[in-house]
């Protein structure tokens, strides 16, 4: 199977901290590179683990709080000095262009790098990219200010052609492409093997989603169900459900719940609040409801 990734270059929240960096990830889906938020210090971390900035083309933000997306002038700014000549196009609310567009003016106006600004709607349930691989769409999210989910899902690849019958019926490299795609093969002395005898079923396509910064919104448990991967933040522990209310955040019982209820495979909780200096009480609170629940942390990769 080609590469699902998650990797988690931040996962604090809006106040900094010692611990954790801002909200920002990457998913390497096949053989590309997605950018999930951008808060402060993002292209360091990209450095740290090894990351090449130069694949980048595609960034995706949640909403305009800037713990998740302030880091984008500086790493915009790195990619130009480094000579990128990629198109980089960023999805985000139409307001972001706005604010950025002084700041690339100033610094991008001489290189020969591009941003592309693709608007998204606050409203959610549309698809914000889609090649003949993948697929990614919004869900709307409650939070004090618009904010959305991404979710990454793979297309249904076609069926795995059987070697041990392309050896013994001799077929030919240029049969291939049509036998995946539904047609059986007759052979010299007019045999005819049907399709389904000639293929074994394709990999179950994989599914991510990214919900950060939201209330509870149990409204998409249908659209999510099932799902391999979740990251759902956790900004608050139980002791704080009416602080999480108040500032339109999630606690790790609210979150573990969720994902109890969608039946995902795994849920990643992360954007810890600043005030708790112990991450452990997040994974103790949340594998009481779901076991299989895991801690974001900087450096932290999961397949999806």
């Amino acid at each position: 199977m080609l590469p699902f990734q998650v990797q988690i270059l931040g996962c604090g929240s809006s106040t900094p901290t010692l611990r954790h960096n801002p909200s920002a990830q990457i998913v390497r889906a096949h053989n590309r590179l997605f950018l999930f938020d951008c808060g402060e210090g993002t292209q360091r971390e990209l450095r740290r683990h090894s990351i090449a900035m130069s694949h980048l083309q595609h960034i995706f933000i949640t909403h305009l709080h800037g713990d998740h997306w302030f880091g984008l002038p500086g790493l915009l700014s790195t990619l130009a000095l480094l000579g990128c000549r990629n198109t980089i196009y960023i999805h985000a609310f139409s307001e972001l262009e706005k604010m950025l567009a002084p700041i690339l003016h100033f610094h991008l106006q001489e290189d020969g790098m591009r941003v592309e600004f693709v608007a998204i709607s606050p409203k959610g349930g549309e698809v914000v990219y889609e090649d003949k691989e993948f697929t990614i769409t919004t869900l709307a999210l409650h939070h004090r200010v618009p904010c959305v989910a991404y979710v990454c899902r793979e297309k249904m690849a076609l069926p795995h052609i059987r070697r041990d019958m392309i050896d013994f019926l001799k077929i030919p490299h240029y049969a291939i492409k049509d036998i995946k795609e539904g047609a059986g093969w007759q052979t010299a002395d007019g045999i005819f093997y049907p399709h389904e005898r000639l293929v074994t079923p394709a990999n179950r396509p994989r599914t991510y989603a990214y919900m950060t910064d939201t209330q509870p919104c149990p409204e998409h448990a249908e659209a999510l169900r099932g799902i391999d991967l979740l990251y759902h933040e956790a900004t608050f522990c139980n002791d704080k459900t009416a602080r999480a209310e108040e500032t339109g955040h999630t606690t790790t019982s609210q979150a573990a719940s969720f994902a109890k209820q969608i039946q995902c495979k795994r849920l990643m909780i992360g954007h810890f609040s600043a005030r708790y200096t112990d991450d452990t009480q997040f994974l103790k609170e949340a594998i009481e409801i779901f076991p299989q629940s895991v801690l974001a942390n900087e450096g932290v990769t999961i397949n999806v």
